[in-house]
């Protein structure tokens, strides 16, 4: 029996000692790439981020100093440029916090409670990703210009929206609004109701819940989506062009601005305004990336707490 048994536990030591040690090698062979393959993707998508992105931001900064920081001063505070700053910043300041109360509110309604039509709701907040913006400003202009459907009640009450500061906030709003219910949705469909439902147990009302348990929960995320939405709003060109009616030193934003400067030869204020929204969009950036580590921090915790 032992002279039988004995090739047969060879057999098996040798299964024993091998496999374990080849197994994860051929695995690391199938699914790993060489190493030439990873330097050369790596070294493409810098080509690609140099080309479209590092090349044009540096032209932008070159261009806007080019002809000394006299000139370039002298362009930003140029009455035309001033204006184009603060009606851009007041359209920001008044989409942002009417969308960080739509988005909030609609996030809520969707992942708190179930009720009819939640698919055609979710399936309207991604409108303005589907619609052409320039379409966007036409639709305002049918329905609010001297012609549309309300432009003759409008008139009437000596109220102007389209060609307008209304009308470029009505079109920043449009174009804005699904960012920050687009972040706060998947958050809130992965934390649940638990805890809304255990507050209210122990007697908590409505704004208690919310106030205590929900937006500490949503802090980061809302915070991220605000940022997104700012961004949006500060350089948004296609609606706001439509309604704007490009009024020098009344309906300008600060984009609109650049492409009456750029085409009228001044290359120098069009690329000082350009410089200052770029450098907008980079501290939009940092902002952006501090944020997100924190939501995928939070989001993070909550799967490990979902696990556990």
């Amino acid at each position: 029996m032992s002279a039988v048994q004995l090739p047969t536990t060879r057999f098996d030591a040798a299964v024993t000692s091998t496999a374990p040690a080849s197994a994860p090698q051929a695995l690391r062979r199938s699914t790993t790439e060489p190493r030439w393959l990873q330097l050369s993707l790596i070294a493409l998508a810098l080509a690609f981020m140099a080309l479209f992105l590092f090349a044009p931001l540096a032209v932008v900064f070159i261009e806007a100093f080019r002809k000394g920081l006299d000139v370039y001063l002298a362009a930003i505070v140029e009455p035309d440029a001033l204006s184009a700053v603060l009606l851009t910043l007041t359209a920001t300041l008044v989409s942002v916090p009417l969308n960080l109360v739509f988005g909030v509110a609609v996030a809520w309604a969707i992942c708190k409670f179930d009720f009819h039509g939640k698919s055609l709701l979710l399936t309207l907040i991604d409108l303005p990703f589907s619609v052409s913006p320039v379409i966007a400003g036409l639709i305002f202009v049918l329905i609010f210009g001297l012609q549309g459907w309300l432009g003759g009640w409008l008139q009437a009450h000596d109220t102007k929206v389209i060609f307008a500061v209304p009308g470029i906030v009505l079109a920043t709003v449009f174009v804005t609004f699904p960012f920050i219910a687009r972040e706060l949705i998947p958050l809130m469909q992965a934390q649940g109701i638990e805890q809304e439902e255990a507050a209210r147990v122990l007697g908590a009302n409505g704004w208690q819940i919310f106030w205590r348990v929900t937006l500490p929960n949503i802090k980061w995320a809302l915070l991220y989506g605000v940022i997104l939405c700012n961004a949006r709003a500060m350089g948004e060109f296609g609606a706001v062009s439509v309604v704007s009616g490009h009024i020098r030193g009344q309906t300008n934003t600060m984009p609109l601005h650049i492409e009456i400067a750029y085409n009228e030869y001044q290359f120098a204020a069009a690329f000082a305004m350009a410089s200052l929204l770029a450098a907008l969009a980079l501290v939009t950036l940092v902002l952006k990336y501090a944020v997100e580590q924190r939501v995928k921090h939070q989001k993070s915790d909550i799967r490990t707490d979902q696990a556990t």
